[in-house]
């Protein structure tokens, strides 16, 4: 993502009255209005938040069993698969996502004003994947089916004392899949961070840890979010807590599986 970009989006929640005057655009109840402006929150969330890395990390190496360079393998793949608009496999795990969110509701397009209600910064979701790739819809539409109750909790802002003005939920779910790549360090050869290596340990006993992990850190960051009575100028000072907060977990001793995460517990199916 370019940190130099010129917009960001909000979600500003709506009162009871406004939301009734607001019904009558979408088949389904809405609950927010995305405002854009002219500052970069998202692209300077991920600059500051991502792309820290300790001084002692470019000396350190660790050796892979060839279980785990097979695992790390097959996510770098995934990290390499940038989203295509004309692809029909693309195009469908977008519908997927539209079909999740809002069951029932009829999409008018994949270019349509009605994907700012998900949280998109325009009518064109593609435009938001540049900076997570393809795996940042995967990561989206492995959330909503596998964690159906805690994806609409946050989609919808179901819970706990809100903000004004909230973070948008799809394109905070697009920063998290960067935040993720950059801490773990995924696009090396090998980790080199201990954080890495834990998780290639986790991944090979599941090769689904990375899209559960991103479950967790969504409804980590929303946890964190509430806790923290934040606002979105707040959004990269959450960021950082969930990041301090995941790195603190995967280091426990008794972590032996991605689901041993004690932030596992949040996730409601």
């Amino acid at each position: 993502m370019d940190a130099n970009a010129g917009s960001f989006v909000a979600v500003r929640r709506l009162a009871g009255s406004e939301r009734a005057a607001g019904a009558a655009a979408f088949h389904h109840s809405s609950s927010a209005e995305v405002v854009t402006g002219s500052t970069a929150w998202i692209g300077k969330g991920l600059s500051c938040v991502c792309a820290q890395r300790r001084d002692s990390d470019a000396r350190l190496s660790f050796d892979l069993t060839p279980v785990q360079e097979e695992c790390l393998q097959r996510l770098q793949n995934r990290l390499e698969v940038q989203y295509d608009s004309s692809n029909s496999d693309h195009q469908e795990a977008l519908k997927d996502l539209w079909r999740a969110s809002f069951p029932g509701a009829e999409l008018r397009g994949l270019i349509s004003e009605q994907w700012k209600e998900m949280g998109w910064q325009g009518k064109d979701p593609s435009t938001d994947f540049r900076g997570g790739g393809f795996i940042s819809l995967e990561n989206l539409v492995y959330f909503s089916k596998n964690f159906p109750k805690s994806f609409q909790e946050l989609l919808r802002k179901q819970n706990g004392d809100r903000a004004i003005w909230e973070y948008p939920f799809a394109v905070a779910g697009v920063n998290i899949t960067f935040m993720l790549i950059q801490m773990l360090d995924l696009q090396s050869v090998k980790p080199r961070s201990f954080i890495g290596a834990v998780f290639l340990k986790l991944l090979s006993e599941n090769d689904q840890a990375f899209d559960i992990l991103y479950c967790i850190t969504f409804k980590l960051m929303d946890q964190q979010w509430l806790d923290m009575h934040a606002t979105y100028m707040d959004f990269n000072t959450v960021m950082k807590s969930t990041r301090r907060q995941l790195e603190r977990e995967l280091l426990l001793e008794d972590i032996q599986r991605i689901e041993d995460m004690p932030s596992y517990k949040l996730l409601a199916r």
